[in-house]
């Protein structure tokens, strides 16, 4: 039987696609300007150059983003042939492997900075190590550059090769880390600041990382008053609409608020490697700023590919996922 041929939505596609180069274009410009102290464009059109290659720089950055556009709008009109919903799924595999290596990242670096913080607590890291790596372990730039960027690092490798997203088995090591606590603390009077620094982080992470998951199953609570009873084009304008001006507005304003200078809520505890001031807990802190990241960067990843599916369902495309095809539920 003859495939329908493909209808073309160059308009949306180019949209989508920009928005995901966009949030490449600007994390890279970003780390340029905040990190590296070069000349953002908007101190051009302030005319606030201090320095003759400020702008070239600015200059530069404005280039980035430009190629990250019109490469966008190459890719747009060479795949014509490619549907909504192939991009949507395309763009969903691309998410869920990002979530996967970031589910394996914060086990990976739980486990490994619990066990260096229970030596260090307990003063056993002399056994292990000599007395310059044991000062060098109690500096949380230290431990993050060269002990959770690389299990971070691993992660992303590990992800390669696997097909699972991870969550139930991060709660259940979630539910054995407070049960831990629990046994030592009543049964053997022991409790230390890394154990519970071990649940917030894995807890901080299962809530945050699979926010996106939440929203490709439509698992998300809604308040459902009119939506159930319309048809699958309007559900879809209505998701659509909803996933550009709500959701990925949202998105974009915790990136931007989050990474807008040294001091930001995202930027400047990472920068920092900032850690809780709990004595010899957990040099984890951190990583929470970074949660919040991945929670915007994942879910306008996934609000994108919502919109294209979304947007077929409204031009009743052939095709679409089991939830957007299926009646919503009402809570």
């Amino acid at each position: 039987m003859q495939q329908p041929a493909v209808r073309p939505a160059p308009l949306m596609r180019t949209f989508g696609w920009s928005m995901l180069a966009l949030l490449v274009t600007y994390l890279f410009n970003n780390y340029l300007v905040v990190s590296r102290d070069w000349t953002a464009i908007s101190s051009v059109l302030r005319n606030d150059l201090s320095a003759s290659d400020s702008l070239t720089q600015a200059l530069i950055i404005a280039i980035i983003y430009i190629t990250g556009i019109a490469v966008t709008a190459f890719y747009v009109y060479r795949t014509q042939h490619i549907s909504l919903r192939d991009d949507a799924e395309k763009i969903t595999r691309l998410n869920t492997y990002l979530v996967r290596g970031c589910f394996w990242a914060v086990v990976f670096i739980g486990l490994a900075d619990m066990m260096i913080s229970f030596l260090r607590v307990e003063g056993l890291l002399n056994l292990v190590f000599d007395e310059t790596m044991v000062k060098q372990l109690g500096r949380s730039q230290f431990r993050g550059t060269y002990l959770h960027l690389p299990l971070a690092a691993a992660g992303m490798i590990m992800a390669l090769f696997t097909r699972t997203l991870g969550f139930h088995w991060l709660a259940l090591l979630i539910v054995v880390a407070e049960l831990t606590i629990v046994f030592t603390r009543f049964i053997f009077s022991y409790e230390q600041a890394f154990m519970g620094d071990l649940v917030r982080f894995w807890y901080a992470a299962l809530f945050l990382f699979a926010s996106a998951y939440t929203l490709l199953k439509e698992g998300h609570v809604r308040v459902d008053v009119v939506y159930q009873g319309l048809s699958r084009t309007t559900k879809g304008a209505v998701n659509a609409f909803g996933a550009i001006i709500l959701g990925m507005s949202l998105c974009w304003t915790i990136i931007i608020v989050g990474f807008k200078g040294k001091a930001s809520i995202i930027y400047g505890p990472l920068a920092n490697f900032e850690v809780s001031q709990s004595g010899y807990g957990m040099y984890t802190k951190y990583w929470m700023a970074a949660f919040l990241a991945v929670f915007a960067i994942t879910m306008l990843i996934q609000f994108v590919s919502q919109m294209f599916d979304a947007y077929a369902d409204f031009r009743q495309d052939p095709g679409g996922s089991t939830a957007s095809a299926a009646p919503s539920t009402t809570h």
